[in-house]
């Protein structure tokens, strides 16, 4: 409408928040390095991912993660192991290791479920973070997925943007 101001109002761990962080936004590019067991290994990284948006002195921004490679892949869930048996299973049915895939008649690799899990969970994660703390819930967590079919050494590549 003409002549009509609209404010969004923000509300951040339930509080409204009424000021804006103003400044030269950084950008910071860094990788988190592991092992991984492979077939389905799930990790937790939010220990990791906090660690290397406290190193680098930004107060609000955004952590975009991103994997490297066809066969892992960035999810958040709450890790305890339950539920990480329970995304095993699912996977299991989704894309069990034992079904045709053509990408093994292609390849021969047999990691073919390892490339269609690793498409459906998807490579890439972003999580604002706001005077320094990342804004997951109480039991969500960061978590790696390595659906290759064999263990290796992986890497997730981190970029912190912010103020």
């Amino acid at each position: 409408m003409k002549g009509r101001t609209t404010m969004a109002t923000v509300f951040v761990n339930g509080k409204q928040q009424d000021h804006v962080r103003e400044g030269l936004v950084r950008v910071i590019t860094g990788s988190i390095e592991f092992p991984s067991n492979g077939d389905a290994d799930l990790i937790k990284i939010t220990d990791e991912v906090k660690e290397a948006v406290r190193q680098t002195g930004l107060a609000d921004g955004t952590v975009t993660l991103f994997v490297p490679g066809a066969t892992g892949a960035l999810t958040t869930l709450e890790y305890e192991p339950g539920v990480v048996e329970d995304v095993q299973r699912a996977l299991d049915v989704v894309a069990p290791a034992d079904r045709f895939y053509q990408h093994n008649v292609n390849l021969g690799d047999g990691n073919g479920h390892s490339h269609v899990r690793a498409g459906l969970v998807g490579p890439s994660l972003v999580v604002p973070f706001v005077d320094g703390r990342l804004t997951l819930g109480i039991y969500q967590n960061i978590v790696f997925c390595d659906f290759d079919a064999r263990p290796r050494e992986r890497s997730v590549v981190v970029q912190v943007m912010g103020v």
